[in-house]
């Protein structure tokens, strides 16, 4: 009867184990584009798009090429592993998951943030629609 008590209490022990260690590799930090040069883990950078600066997708080695500046303006640059994310272009924010190497922003995964469709809309026509007058 006691054997059955212990190997249930390790049991228990190896799944609370096993879902901390699952937990700490999935929680994955956001970090300033200055942090992101000093830490050698994945992380995650929040920023935007430069459209000014040169990007570029290469087929040869399925990578796409851009810089981004974090919300302190600090400028990345970063290399997606894959094509460029959908609605890229029309992206108010993006966030780059990724290493840091030798001075570029190695990212496995780019999320975007794109205006939404449903945010009040501003303007002389904006105050007009949906109202309607009483002849």
């Amino acid at each position: 009867m006691k054997a059955k008590y212990i190997i249930a209490g390790v049991v228990i022990v190896a799944f609370v184990i096993f879902g901390a260690i699952s937990f700490m590799q999935n929680n994955i930090e956001y970090v300033s584009a200055s942090q992101a040069e000093k830490t050698h883990r994945t992380v995650q950078v929040k920023g935007k798009w430069l459209k000014d600066k040169e990007s570029f997708y290469d087929p040869r080695t399925n990578t796409f090429h851009f810089y981004m500046a974090d919300d302190n303006n600090t400028i990345l640059p970063v290399i997606l592993s894959g094509a460029k994310p959908n609605n890229f272009e029309i992206a108010n924010d993006i966030v780059a998951k990724g290493k840091y190497k030798d001075g570029v922003f190695y990212a496995s995964e780019v999320l975007t943030k794109c205006p939404s469709k449903y945010q009040s809309k501003t303007g002389p026509q904006a105050s007009n629609q949906g109202s309607s007058t009483l002849n």
